[in-house]
């Protein structure tokens, strides 16, 4: 399961929105070994495409390097779909090199409502996994487990599901 600040989904999906039509990428970095996602780098589609991305090769560079001398990991690795559902494509899957990352999808087909979904990609096997939207982690739980304070739906935006989260 991830366990995300609501300030963060909501950094997200502005960055989405913001290069639609193009594809949006970035990180969600946090402590090395904590699963708890604590500040969101956005980054550079170099592809500019609205059906693909790709990080800037020098940006990543520098963005690992930095995690790295920080003591910090890119927790999740996030991108936006334009025109499809927030699922990984083929391509998607075949350039998922971090296994211990959470690999979040924003889909921002629809302008009044976003599909955020979160999956681990390990040896080309693609797993979802659910998401709980948090206002604040809960004290002293460097890992990010506590309790979740709802899980959202494949779609949000105020549309009816497990829970009412808005992602816009």
């Amino acid at each position: 399961m991830l366990v995300i600040r609501a300030d963060l989904v909501d950094a997200m999906v502005a960055h989405a929105r913001a290069d639609h039509p193009d594809e949006a990428c970035g990180v969600l970095a946090g402590p090395e070994g904590s699963d708890r996602p604590e500040r969101h780098i956005a980054m550079v589609n170099a592809e500019r495409s609205p059906t693909f991305y790709r990080f800037d090769a020098h940006e990543q560079l520098q963005v690992w390097r930095a995690l790295e001398e920080s003591g910090d990991a890119p927790i999740v690795i996030y991108h936006s779909h334009t025109a499809t559902e927030a699922y990984p494509s083929r391509t998607d899957v075949s350039l998922a090199a971090e296994p211990d990352a959470h690999y979040v999808l924003v889909s921002t087909r629809d302008p009044d409502d976003c599909e955020l979904r979160s999956y681990r990609i390990v040896d080309g096997v693609v797993t979802e996994e659910p998401v709980s939207i948090v206002e604040h982690y809960p004290p002293g739980d460097g890992a990010g487990r506590g309790r979740p304070a709802a899980e959202v739906p494949a779609t949000c935006g105020g549309k009816p599901g497990p829970a009412e989260e808005s992602c816009s």
